[in-house]
């Protein structure tokens, strides 16, 4: 187990902490992205705090008219509040890395129980765990574009980001993750 899986896990794992380590801390990508700041930013705040609280995803829309529905062109605005403030940054932190380990350990699972011929290829084994990384970003970037959500461009960077994020992924649990020419059949 400790080779077929945990290995690759921890290694998967140090190479997503990195990344994300170095795009996000040390070159700004998602702060750039998603921590953009409006003008009159203590007045939309102080807004904001009276107004909205309770956590949740709130969505402000124009007014719309009643024989028409809303007006074409005017923006929809999405807001987010969690329920908490700064105070909870390092539990959160702590809380992501536990979700990333337990990925990693999911991913690595999955490689290690594929059938002999996937396993077999190093090719392979890199494609299994991008193909799993190509689902993420179905599932969980492209979706967040749209009304209330990112603009497109940010949305197909996010993706952008994650698959790149997954090829790395893929090319470290694939060399950790050995099956034999024999296992698959393949002389």
């Amino acid at each position: 187990m400790i080779k077929r899986i945990l290995l690759p896990a921890a290694l998967g794992f140090l190479v997503l902490f990195v990344w994300t380590f170095l795009v996000n801390g040390m070159f700004g990508f998602n702060a750039r992205l998603t921590m953009n700041t409006p003008p009159d930013e203590v007045a939309v705040y102080e807004m904001l705090k009276e107004h909205i609280v309770d956590g949740g995803v709130y969505i402000s829309n124009p007014q719309a008219d009643p024989e028409v529905g809303f007006p074409w062109g005017e923006p929809v605005f999405s807001i987010s509040y969690a329920g908490f403030g700064h105070e909870a940054a390092g539990r959160m932190q702590l809380v992501r890395m536990v979700v990333a380990f337990s990925s990693m350990l999911l991913v690595a699972g999955l490689l290690s129980v594929t059938s002999p011929r996937v396993r077999s290829r190093y090719t392979t084994r890199v494609l299994f765990v991008v193909g799993l990384g190509v689902l993420v970003v179905l599932l969980a970037d492209i979706p967040r574009l749209g009304i209330g959500g990112y603009p497109v461009n940010t949305a197909l960077l996010f993706a952008a980001n994650r698959i790149v994020l997954w090829t790395l992924i893929g090319l470290v649990m694939a060399w950790a993750t050995r099956g034999s020419p024999e296992e698959a059949g393949v002389p």
